[in-house]
């Protein structure tokens, strides 16, 4: 019997960004998915569930997902997985990136291990599927939990949208690719959390997501 995966959401930054406490039921040992900032909201969520964190996941470089990443390895002595190679610039350029938008005290962050297509990542007892899914940003991952049928999309899909593509190394016409060909086949049942707003099914937005008819 697989362990079952848990996930708590904590909306963090002005962005109101989908910071994911993940973790294995069966081992607590946990995952920071996307600490964009509000560290205080974060270590609360982890006491609160009582669980050991033994990694940071990044899903892409953006300031709402990566500005607190820094701070927060420094502070949990864990390791830092993801994103893509190709957010390097991003994750390079997070104090300038935070400073633009009123964001303070956002850290460079190099990754302890970079994630490509075809990886895979556990947490606890958990093992997911790296998919690189460009488009909103160069060096964007989706993290796939095939016997829990869950996704951990960032910015790549919404409910009812898709990631914006007007920002440096967005590529509309990738990420509609990405969703296609990537995410599309996995099978209408798998639920993701995506890096803003509600909750979906792929089989939901199959159906109904305007920018995927």
């Amino acid at each position: 019997m697989p362990s079952t995966p848990r996930a708590a959401i904590i909306p963090v930054t002005p962005f109101q960004q989908n910071c994911t406490l993940l973790w294995c039921e069966a081992t607590k040992r946990a995952a920071v998915v996307d600490p964009g900032g509000d560290l205080d909201r974060i270590r609360a969520a982890i006491a609160q569930a009582g669980v050991t964190v033994e990694k940071i996941l990044l899903t892409h470089g953006h300031i709402d997902h990566a500005g607190g990443a820094a701070d927060l390895r420094d502070v949990l002595k864990v390791p830092v997985e993801g994103p893509h190679r190709a957010d390097k610039p991003l994750l390079d350029s997070l104090p300038e990136t935070g400073a633009a938008y009123g964001i303070d005290g956002a850290k460079v962050i190099t990754p302890d291990r970079w994630l490509d297509e075809g990886d895979t990542v556990t947490v606890g007892e958990l093992t997911f599927d790296v998919l690189h899914c460009p488009g909103h940003s160069p060096g964007s991952v989706v993290l796939v939990s095939r016997d829990a049928r869950f996704a951990q999309v960032g910015d790549v899909l919404f409910r009812g949208s898709v990631g914006r593509t007007d920002l440096p190394g967005g590529d509309h016409a990738a990420l509609i690719a990405s969703i296609k060909e990537k995410l599309l086949p996995l099978g209408d049942d798998v639920a993701f959390i995506p890096g803003h707003g509600p909750t979906g099914t792929i089989g939901q937005e199959r159906l109904s997501n305007p920018f995927l008819q």
